[in-house]
Formats: C-alpha cells, structure tokens, sequence
C-alpha cells in the first residue's frame, strides 16, 4: 500500500520500477536560445535538447555529449535547474541551463519570438520559461 511498487504473491517479493536517468538542457547565448524540432514531432514544435545517460557516464558529461551529438557545438557553465519525474516509460529528467559562445548553423531563437514550444507542465517548458523570465528580468 505505501510503496511505489508491484507485489508478485507468488514469489512473495515487491517488484520496483526501473528508472532511466535523462538529461535536458536549453543552451543559451545572451538573449538566445537553441531550440530542435524533432522528427517524431508531428506539428511544427521546438523544444530543448534531450537524451539518456549512459552506463558509466556522469550527468554533466550526458549534457556535454548529448548536445555535441545532436547540434555539434560546445557547451559552458552548466548550471542545475531541477528534475522531473516522467514516468511514463519511466524516465527521470535531470534539467539544466548551459551557456554557448561560439558562432553556430543551429537555430537560435529570441526570447520574445519563440516558436510554438512544449507546455509549462514539462520540464522542457519550464526551463523555456525560466528562460525567458530572466531575459526579462536582465531588461
């Protein structure tokens, strides 16, 4: 009744749900942020950059990884937002907040015309959004 898990009467043992540690980060540049449009996505939505952990791997090297793999730039100065838990299939994302300096191809977006991003609810959408706030706050 008070564990988040599954009892098996057969074998007499709780049964824990696997957890698959993730990473997602919005890079910045001043008032910029990068953004991707995911293939899977059906609509024309942005959203931060994200992806597993790998065995053996520390969650600020997932980050640097992660974005050099998916955008093929260099990142600064991470910095710890919070976490989510998604559990459905059963993922915990670990947010961040990463600097960018260099000249890139990628799409950069000003924090007054973002395209159509993930809701408030995710975590993606709350990094967007403390984004966002501290542009206008820097104003």
């Amino acid at each position: 009744q008070t564990e988040r898990a599954m009892f098996c009467e057969p074998c007499n043992k709780l049964y824990f749900p696997r957890i698959a540690p993730c990473i997602i980060t919005i890079v910045t540049r001043g008032e910029y942020c990068l953004l991707a449009h995911h293939s899977r996505y059906k609509v024309n939505s942005y959203s931060t950059l994200a992806g597993f952990i790998e065995a053996g791997e520390s969650i600020e090297d997932a980050v640097h990884r992660e974005v050099k793999e998916e955008v093929g730039i260099t990142i600064r100065d991470l910095e710890y937002f919070g976490s989510q838990s998604w559990p459905f299939p059963g993922q915990l994302m670990v947010g961040f907040i990463a600097h960018y300096d260099e000249i890139s191809d990628a799409q950069w977006f000003h924090y007054t015309r973002l395209p159509e991003t993930p809701p408030p609810l995710s975590i993606s959408g709350q990094l967007i959004q403390t984004f966002v706030d501290r542009c206008r706050q820097a104003q």
